[in-house]
């Protein structure tokens, strides 16, 4: 389970939480220009647009859960059980498997006319990265600048949906989501009104009750609704420290905590991490279930003119500031 939003202060934000109950040790991988991308049914692209991101590199591939490349372009795959759904090869259309899809987006796509155009040819299709790693059921949110789409592959077809939210959880399927927002439209963060009935001296008796109603459970559909209601009623000011400080907290409000969801005996879903990347800078930041210190890596501080993908492992100790 996960939760992806896409932010704008002065610069533009994108980023997520990413809800396991295991982990692939990922690492921040940032990919040069000239690292050659051998793309199973594809071809090679050897030079394109750098990259930052979570990744699991395997064999020294970087196996995006989301990257944002140096032009502003962003992605991420989030889980989709049970409705994901990927064909076989087709015949004149560009076979990506999904494990493809992040890079072969963000290494030719340097805005959403790109992106828009490439969308139009692509099949993601039913080719794992390698027997030990399966294919994963997914769908993703791009995002550039304040534009957003989401791709979901789905049994009858491929499918691209304007989001206007710049929010993306799990099931139920995109338009779904969006239209179970009505529901909640009443939801506000002014102050309650008594609207229950004239007949009535009713009164709020705390801040905060034009928002009851807003789902508190951590189901994906829930997760939506709350992560879009922070979002949109969100109040920052435009320097970085205070930008990627609200990222965070506006990811806080739909973290899990261990414990809140056993998936099996002793096995509980939580917010392995939460990102937050300046597209426009190319600076990567990150908290993980451990350390809720940001840490941060800078891809325009390494070589992107190299040809092999760069790590750096995650900081998952707690990082204690003492004061006296």
């Amino acid at each position: 389970m996960c939760t992806a939003i896409n932010f704008k202060t002065k610069d533009h934000y994108f980023g997520r939480n990413l809800d396991l109950e295991y982990t692939y040790q990922e690492s921040v991988a940032v990919t040069p220009r000239n690292y050659p991308f051998h793309f199973r049914l594809a071809g090679t692209i050897e030079s394109h647009y750098a990259m930052i991101g979570m990744a699991y590199v395997a064999d020294g591939y970087p196996l995006y859960y989301e990257a944002t490349n140096e032009k502003g372009v962003s992605m991420a795959g989030l889980m989709f059980a049970g409705n994901a759904h990927y064909p076989e090869p087709a015949e004149g259309k560009d076979n990506i498997p999904p494990f493809e899809f992040v890079p072969w987006i963000l290494c030719q796509c340097e805005d959403m006319n790109k992106v828009r155009k490439l969308l139009g040819r692509v099949n993601l299709a039913n080719v794992s990265f390698s027997e030990e790693l399966p294919l994963t059921p997914l769908h993703w949110m791009i995002s550039y600048k304040e534009e957003s789409l989401v791709v979901e592959s789905a049994t009858d077809g491929l499918h691209v949906y304007e989001n206007p939210v710049g929010v993306l959880t799990n099931n139920p399927p995109f338009p779904v989501q969006l239209w179970n927002l009505n529901n909640y439209m009443g939801v506000t963060r002014e102050a309650a009104d008594n609207r229950f009935t004239k007949k009535l001296s009713l009164s709020a008796y705390s801040k905060g009750m034009g928002a009851l109603g807003l789902p508190g459970d951590v189901s994906s559909s829930s997760r939506f609704v709350r992560a879009a209601f922070v979002l949109h009623n969100s109040v920052c000011k435009e320097s970085e420290e205070e930008s990627v400080g609200q990222f965070f907290h506006i990811l806080a409000s739909v973290e899990q905590q261990r414990g809140c969801v056993r998936v099996r005996e002793e096995e509980y879903e939580i917010t392995v991490y939460s990102s937050c990347c300046n597209a426009e800078k190319g600076i990567y930041y990150y908290t993980t279930y451990g350390n809720r210190q940001i840490s941060a890596v800078d891809m325009r501080k390494e070589n992107l003119d190299g040809t092999v993908v760069i790590s750096y492992n995650l900081v998952k100790n707690e990082q204690i500031l003492m004061v006296n």
